[in-house]
């Protein structure tokens, strides 16, 4: 598929995102990327539903794989609380390596070789990334996705609702609504009003949340 032009940046938690140029959009909040990612998809998703129903394994479906970020800090929480962990990641445009080798995610070698794995793991087949994390990786769109099994959590972080709206539209939150098991829950940095109704339209229960740094709301969708 076409690769489009991204350029390095830093947030201002010291952080990488990337800037796609050609929807002048970034990959994560100024403020912080990996302070945002770890907010919105680890403390108000996972953590969030690990605590609540104490079970697992855990399957996971994330709009938007991305730099890896929110793979990366799923697989970390997986090894902190020996949890086991069923990641499958939609990205139409895979960031290539002379880009995703730049990233500042991993400080340690450990955590270096952790992001490269997740980016190299092939497509469309699982891959026992850790102990605790296996990786499936479609180089799709999420209207192209088809599941055979439902998910415990969708970590919903594509671009904004400014940039590619079409990803945001109500038959896609009904598709994700389908996608989650009873009880499931879907998070997203965005808090846009129309999303909110998409959403509740969708059969969702539409809580709104405290956003993450510079954000004032962010959002979690609950399948009842």
């Amino acid at each position: 598929m076409t690769n489009h032009r991204l350029k390095l940046i830093t947030t201002e938690d010291g952080s990488h995102s990337l800037l796609r140029e050609d929807l002048n959009e970034t990959y994560h909040s100024f403020h912080g990327a990996r302070s945002e990612s770890a907010y919105v998809f680890i403390e108000q998703c996972l953590h969030y539903y690990a605590e609540h129903t104490k079970k697992g394994p855990i399957r996971i479906f994330e709009v938007g794989f991305g730099t890896g970020l929110n793979a990366f800090l799923a697989a970390a929480y997986a090894a902190e609380h020996q949890l086991s962990l069923e990641f499958h990641t939609v990205e139409p445009f895979p960031v290539k390596p002379d880009i995703y080798q730049q990233l500042n995610f991993g400080q340690s070698e450990e955590e270096r070789s952790l992001l490269n794995a997740l980016h190299e793991s092939g497509w469309e087949s699982p891959r026992s990334i850790t102990n605790h994390f296996s990786l499936v990786k479609y180089e799709n769109t999420l209207e192209d996705f088809s599941a055979t099994r439902d998910f415990d959590m969708i970590f919903f972080d594509a671009f904004a609702p400014s940039k590619q709206a079409e990803v945001w539209e109500l038959t896609n939150l009904k598709k994700c609504f389908d996608l989650l098991q009873p009880g499931g829950i879907l998070t997203t940095y965005c808090a846009q009003g129309q999303f909110k109704r998409n959403l509740a339209a969708a059969g969702f229960e539409v809580q709104t949340l405290k956003g993450a740094m510079g954000k004032k709301e962010m959002v979690r969708g609950v399948k009842n």
